[in-house]
């Protein structure tokens, strides 16, 4: 397996370790709820180094990525970041994924850690344009510094003015003592905090600075599986899950990263555009027990009939709201919010219903 710089730090505190798209990850340090809600409440630190990223550089840049991306690049700006993803030519997704504007002719991409070979391989396979490509993933390091006291323990570790760093915008500046840190105000927790990317032969600075200064915030360290508890109460999509090559961004609910503005041609561009206009026949949908019970991956949904209607594609225990949580691909008659239904968990049906994402909402 492969290991991240701060591998040996997540064996100093006690993690539970597992392996995750090649790399040896942390799973949990103290446990899954008490890390979730140390996000929620106070601060968390997560390796995420595993994920990738990918440089496209050069004066035809943005005409590679106006044509592979689901959402218009032509709207980003110099410090900007988008969420956005690559159709993949038969109405699925190859990935979804960010993109950082640095100018006019250098963009980062970040992926998922278990599609970087596949990522790179489609931006090549598609570069006609003949944009300047790099897979800069085994350099770069990254840390996710999220949670509401994150602003106030980075404050402490850098000159930047982060109060100009505002929600998916970016900035390059020294942080624990290291230069030219990108520290983006992104995430996958819904609780706010930064991204911090370095290149850097010291990284264990910044993961051990960052520590430090948290002591003082009640800062803990999160592993993958509070990150994932995090990122479905907020209904963020995880490839593998919820989005894959046999899902379209309109039937997955990124209708909103799918921009068909009419100077721009993308890939699967008129295919997405009639989804749009005709309607699919099945939607994902978040949906919340209403009856004890805890929903999984792959679990059938039912009608109050008893007829199979569609399945779970993630689902837990809700940390912040102590009840069964999910997604799912439904047909389209059931995709309606207050729409009752029935999960499949063993060998009982048990009451559910379907409601608006974010389950979680700041403040609760």
């Amino acid at each position: 397996m492969n290991k991240t710089v701060f591998n040996a730090r997540h064996y100093q505190l006690g993690a539970r370790m597992v392996e995750f798209a090649g790399y040896e990850m942390p799973l949990e340090y103290f446990g899954i709820n008490a890390e979730h809600l140390a996000v929620r409440e106070s601060a968390g630190l997560f390796d995420v180094s595993h994920m990738g990223e990918i440089w496209v550089k050069g004066p035809n840049a943005r005409k590679l990525l106006n044509h592979v991306c689901s959402n218009d690049p032509g709207t980003l700006t110099i410090g900007k970041a988008q969420y956005t993803c690559f159709p993949n030519g038969k109405g699925g997704i190859v990935d979804d994924l960010i993109v950082h504007q640095f100018d006019e002719e250098k963009y980062m991409l970040v992926v998922n850690a278990s599609n970087i070979q596949k990522d790179w391989n489609w931006l090549n396979s598609q570069n006609q344009f003949g944009a300047v490509l790099e897979n800069a993933s085994p350099r770069i390091s990254q840390l996710a510094l999220q949670g509401p006291n994150a602003l106030n323990i980075l404050r402490k570790l850098t000159t930047h003015n982060l109060d100009n760093l505002k929600y998916f915008t970016f900035a390059t500046g020294e942080v624990a003592g290291i230069k030219n840190v990108i520290i983006a105000a992104t995430g996958y927790t819904g609780s706010g905090g930064f991204e911090l990317y370095l290149d850097d032969p010291e990284p264990l600075r910044l993961w051990d600075g960052i520590m430090e200064v948290g002591r003082d915030y009640d800062l803990k360290p999160v592993g993958l599986a509070a990150r994932d508890t995090l990122r479905l109460e907020m209904g963020y999509c995880l490839y593998g899950n919820d989005i894959n090559d046999e899902t379209s961004p309109i039937e997955a609910g990124l209708g909103w990263i799918t921009k068909f503005n009419p100077d721009r041609s993308f890939i699967d561009r008129d295919l997405l555009l009639e989804q749009k206009n005709k309607g699919t026949s099945r939607k994902l949908v978040g949906f919340e027990m209403t009856e004890r019970g805890i929903p999984r991956q792959h679990y059938k949904l039912f009608n109050i009939e008893g007829v199979e209607i569609g399945e779970v594609t993630s689902g837990t225990m809700s940390p912040s709201l102590k009840t069964g949580i999910g997604m799912a691909y439904v047909q389209s008659a059931y995709a309606a919010q207050g729409t009752e239904i029935k999960v499949g968990i063993r060998d009982k049906m048990v009451a559910a219903k379907v409601v608006k994402m974010p389950f979680y909402k700041a403040g609760l």
